[in-house]
């Protein structure tokens, strides 16, 4: 998880996604690309460069929507400077790149992933002004179901990353090894921390902690306890269970748009992501 992208809209939740981007990318020695998308009617002709596309010229004066998106493009840019410049005194070693796109904010978010090759999105669960309708409930959902990548949501001022508990909730059958190498992942980015290896016992679904013992046997997982609560579904249980031991991660595997098993499945996923208070990271099973 080298190869980050932050999408910012200047939020207090972004900054907040932004803050804890910088140590992981500080922990694993990888870099960060910070992205803002400027919403812009289909019929506009804008290049992010601060101007119409094909044209260096400032437009004519008749032309105010033209006026008005360049200095909006201009006032952006600084605001991205100086985030990049926030970056450098709080997290010296750590490669900082900004990007500005125009268009729609979800399409743009997808295709950087895509282009350049992203290995984590850390992204602000909610926000304001352009963005909030991405950032508010089924949008970050949305990004959790459709990134090719991992997607780590944050919805509070995290601090100093000193992650010492970690949920992974489960069914623990043998469909739940294919979520172990992104397990892995997690545990060599924090290797001290306590793993709660949870499954949320309802009527129709239970799982014993004999079984959840041997999964973790199984794949020699360090620093694991087996962890069992009862409720009505695991979307309830998982957010009761991580208040109870003030976790400081929740690790969620998701199959995305393919088929969906009872208890790992992505609307699941999607809203464990929006309503645990601490941040929620999502990934797709290998």
């Amino acid at each position: 998880m080298k190869n980050i992208l932050v999408p910012t809209d200047f939020s207090p939740a972004a900054h907040h996604a932004f803050k804890l981007a910088l140590q992981l990318a500080q922990r694993s020695g990888g870099s960060l690309t910070l992205l803002h998308v400027i919403e812009v009617p289909e019929s506009a002709s804008f290049s992010t460069f601060g101007g119409p596309v094909g044209s260096g010229e400032v437009p004519n004066s008749g032309s105010m929507a033209e006026v008005f998106m360049i200095k909006l493009l201009q006032a952006t840019k600084q605001r991205m400077l100086k985030l990049v410049g926030e970056a450098a005194q709080l997290a010296p070693g750590v490669a900082v790149h900004d990007m500005l796109e125009t268009g729609r904010t979800g399409e743009a978010i997808l295709s950087s992933i895509e282009a350049r090759r992203i290995d984590l999105v850390v992204v602000g669960a909610q926000g304001h002004t352009a963005l909030e309708h991405f950032f508010y409930g089924s949008h970050t959902e949305r990004l959790v179901r459709l990134a090719s990548c991992p997607v780590l949501a944050v919805k509070h001022a995290a601090g100093e990353l000193n992650v010492r508990r970690i949920v992974f909730p489960s069914d623990f059958t043998a469909e739940a090894d294919r979520a172990v190498p992104g397990l892995r992942q997690v545990q060599a980015l924090f290797p001290d921390a306590q793993l709660y290896l949870l499954h949320v016992a309802v009527a129709e679904l239970h799982t014993s902690t004999d079984a959840i013992r041997a999964f973790a046997q199984r794949h020699r997982l360090r620093n694991a306890h087996p962890a069992l609560i009862h409720a009505g579904s695991a979307s309830r249980g998982i957010p009761e269970f991580v208040e109870q031991i003030e976790a400081d991660l929740v690790v969620v595997p998701t199959h995305g748009r393919t088929g969906l098993s009872r208890y790992l499945q992505s609307s699941i996923a999607e809203r464990v992501a929006t309503q645990v208070f601490p941040p929620v990271l999502t990934y797709k099973l290998a």
